[in-house]
């Protein structure tokens, strides 16, 4: 035989739902934050392979190396104003040189805030998991083909 719960227990699992619901969605949303860096970090250490790529080959300049870039961010469905591309070189300059020796290491490092690039749909919230000054990167090294 089944008893009638007590009176004092009936809003209880009400109180419970609406303590653990926030914690919830939270944990939720703070799961889609993480997945949507995790993606645009990957899309940019892409982006990056393939401007690494394009810049070992012979006779390339960094126009080559920022189309490549911006063929694989665009792809992507990001625009060109949402990120930044850095060239490098074993000297450090900014310059990929035709003249350069083959084995010499191009960096190249695609870069973005997360403000710029990630929805943020617990920052929506007012509880941003991750922090909108966050740099989101990508970086590839390759040496010069010869």
């Amino acid at each position: 035989m089944k008893h009638a719960p007590s009176r004092h227990r009936r809003g209880s699992s009400m109180v419970e739902a609406a303590i653990i619901f926030p914690v919830l969605l939270y944990m939720v949303f703070g799961c889609v934050d993480f997945g949507q860096f995790l993606y645009i970090k990957h899309t940019m250490q892409g982006a990056a392979r393939e401007g690494a790529r394009a810049g070992s080959t012979p006779n390339t300049t960094n126009a080559d190396v920022t189309t490549a870039v911006g063929n694989s961010m665009r792809a992507a469905g990001y625009l060109p104003a949402k990120y930044t591309v850095k060239i490098r070189n074993a000297a450090d300059t900014a310059d990929i040189s035709v003249a350069q020796s083959a084995g010499t290491p191009i960096l190249v490092r695609v870069e973005s805030t997360w403000s710029t690039v990630g929805v943020g749909t617990c920052r929506v919230l007012g509880l941003p998991l991750i922090s909108p000054t966050k740099v989101v990167f990508g970086a590839t090294t390759m040496r010069k083909e010869g």
